[in-house]
């Protein structure tokens, strides 16, 4: 009963992402083409709540489910790892049309070819952990 909670929210999740078209390869391709805001704004808007809902966590001191503070690491300083990370996952989204979030919701909406790009996705995630400790974190 309490995993149902999740279910409940990923499933709305993907009801807003479908009904925004976030999911949609052609309004993927318009981004990478600089021709709509659609996408962008849709960036931005997560970006922005995500400033705000992590300074509010911080400036109240809210606490977990369980009661625990909820503890944000602070992150190193270094360029290179978030070039590395943000090409590479540039370059899949746009290859593929599709970043992790959208691959469920697409195979949930029966786009069974998009298991393709699930496989591959979970393919450069076992690429990635082994390559792990030679990477720039």
């Amino acid at each position: 009963m309490n995993t149902l909670k999740y279910f409940f929210v990923g499933f709305l999740f993907g009801i807003v992402l479908t009904k925004s078209e976030a999911v949609s390869w052609y309004r993927i391709y318009e981004m990478f083409q600089f021709q709509s805001f659609h996408m962008y704004g849709i960036i931005g808007v997560a970006v922005a709540t995500g400033v705000i809902g992590i300074q509010i966590i911080k400036r109240k001191n809210i606490k977990d489910i369980k009661g625990l503070p909820i503890e944000i690491q602070e992150k190193d300083n270094g360029s290179v790892r978030y070039l590395v990370g943000g090409i590479s996952f540039g370059l899949g989204w746009a290859l593929v049309g599709s970043c992790p979030g959208p691959i469920f919701i697409l195979i949930g909406a029966g786009f069974m070819p998009v298991i393709i790009v699930l496989i591959g996705a979970l393919i450069g995630t076992v690429i990635y952990g082994a390559l792990r400790s030679k990477l720039p974190h």
